[in-house]
């Protein structure tokens, strides 16, 4: 599955000779270049070409023993306080190819998973460990996905699920749970599993639910999203029926959210677990004063919050979220960038936000200065009045999450931190009306119910992976990978699969179709 010249092009990187520990040592290097690089890319403009470091680590995983040396590096040096680093783990095995069957059982079997042998690993390796596996769950195919959850990981993961261990490892077990449970079989494997004590565990996770603690409230998101949305018990209440909404009146528009999206039940708070950029925008409009509002940063990784208009459109695939076009402005704390029309200036004082910080939102339509200010623990940290020449009304409070991202908004419900000093505004919160219906966040698999979506989440075996509308009648060359319609292969310039570049395509032999339900 992966690409025949895969041998020459790590021999080129690395040199004929060289051992394997210097090898090593070079892709070791590379993860770490990769990290610092991406640190920087808000100096890069979308749509430029990938970092040099990453495409060499593509070049290495071209072929299974290269992909697991990638992974390993992966795993045993990227650090855990930095706060790109498991987004760096999802950009890195986003662009490289997919492993085959035997290359994820031999990745399996190095992990050494079960509880045999006495664990020597880091907590930095440990999360790691689960990033990788909560990201190659989503991304492999479902018969891989399967075979990659034996019963050791399962076991690894569910012996995570302890308060004694690291608050970042529970999260990402918990978020590789999840992921695991988008295949039916899995979700079985799982849910069988769990009867046997650690469904306790998620609803003592639950209660950490608006921690003040940043990394246990992730960790009780998490938990409550798996119980609301994918672990239900029909003997739990949803926590959306326990949320008490009185006096809420400005919230984030879950009809206006991009796709994979998380927001929690009090419509305040919001995460992002895909590999996409994904974005929001409050319900309240604002067309002229002065209005602020606040976020608490509960992650230090990208994120770009700020303002937005109708006009401007969320492409969450290719990484366009809040300050990435003419028509709304975003400060990103952790590069310290003030992003409009997906281009960026450095912020003219601060640090990088941190976990816990609280920023501030600041913006005055009317003359004779319209100024977007943004604050960071109630102190300036940059403005921009440049999208006031595309925008003069309907701006709305916004936000845009990169992977593993989340924060927690006030519009006002709540007393603010960090009011403006010397500035007069008015409050969403205050001025805002919303009904019951528009107040409540239902989980997703009861919304998709309501608006009659359910009963489309199902495809023949034989559907294109892509679109799931078509059948999948054509194969790729010259690799021969199929799942695909003529419709999405005419658009595709690399194959999904092993990243070889298409020559042509052409009809494959049919199969018998037989129904299967696609797990969201």
């Amino acid at each position: 599955m992966f690409g025949q010249d895969g041998g020459e092009r790590r021999r080129f990187i690395f040199g004929r000779r060289r051992s394997r520990s210097g090898s090593v040592r070079q892709t070791d290097s590379l993860v770490l270049q990769t990290l610092s690089i991406i640190k920087n890319l808000g100096l890069i403009e979308n749509g430029t070409e990938a970092p040099e470091a990453l495409r060499k680590l593509h070049w290495v995983a071209d072929d299974g023993d290269g992909w697991i040396q990638v992974v390993l590096s992966m795993i045993h040096v990227i650090p855990l306080d930095d706060p790109l680093s498991p987004a760096l783990i999802t950009v890195i095995l986003d662009d490289c190819p997919l492993p085959d069957k035997d290359t994820v059982m031999k990745l399996s079997q190095m992990l050494d998973l079960s509880n045999k042998t006495p664990k020597r690993k880091t907590v930095d390796q440990h999360r790691n460990i689960c990033v990788i596996l909560g990201i190659l769950a989503d991304k492999l195919p479902g018969p891989l996905s399967i075979a990659l959850l034996t019963k050791d990981t399962l076991t690894y993961l569910f012996n995570n699920m302890d308060l004694q261990v690291h608050p970042s490892i529970i999260l990402f077990s918990l978020i590789a749970l999840e992921k695991f449970a988008q295949i039916r079989e899995n979700r079985f494997t799982i849910e069988t599993f769990m009867k046997t004590g650690p469904l306790a565990m998620l609803s003592i996770f639950e209660r950490l639910t608006g921690s003040d603690q940043p990394f246990y409230a992730q960790v009780g998101f998490c938990a409550e999203w798996l119980l609301d949305n994918i672990f239900v018990d029909d003997q739990r209440t949803s926590s959306y029926l326990n949320m008490s909404m009185e006096g809420v009146n400005a919230i984030l528009n879950q009809e206006d959210a991009s796709e994979y999206l998380k927001l929690g039940p009090s419509g305040l708070e919001a995460r992002c677990d895909a590999c996409s950029f994904e974005s929001v925008r409050c319900t309240f409009q604002i067309d002229k004063g002065t209005w602020y509002y606040e976020v608490t940063i509960l992650t230090s990784g990208v994120m770009q919050i700020g303002w937005s208009t109708r006009n401007s459109k969320f492409v969450n695939h290719e990484g366009y979220g809040i300050g990435d076009d003419e028509y709304s402005v975003a400060y990103d704390g952790c590069r310290q960038l003030v992003w409009h029309g997906a281009r960026c200036t450095s912020c003219v004082s601060g640090r990088p936000w941190r976990e816990g910080d609280t920023v501030g939102c600041l913006l005055q339509v009317e003359k004779p200065t319209p100024t977007a200010t943004f604050y960071l623990n109630g102190q300036i940290v940059a403005f921009n009045d440049k999208i006031f020449q595309y925008a003069k009304t309907e701006f709305f409070a916004a936000a845009s999450f990169m992977t593993f991202q989340q924060s927690r908004f006030n519009f006002g419900s709540k007393p603010f931190k960090y009011p403006p000093k010397g500035v007069k505004f008015s409050i969403m919160n205050d001025h805002g009306k919303l009904d019951a219906k528009e107040k409540t966040i239902l989980p997703k698999q009861m919304r998709l119910g309501l608006l009659g979506l359910l009963g489309k989440q199902t495809a023949d075996e034989d559907s294109c992976t892509i679109c799931f509308d078509h059948k999948a009648d054509v194969m790729l060359y010259p690799c021969k990978h199929e799942g695909y319609c003529e419709n999405c292969a005419q658009q595709l310039t690399l194959c999904p699969v092993c990243r070889q570049l298409i020559d042509r395509f052409q009809e494959s032999i049919p199969t018998t179709a037989t129904p299967i339900v696609l797990v969201s």
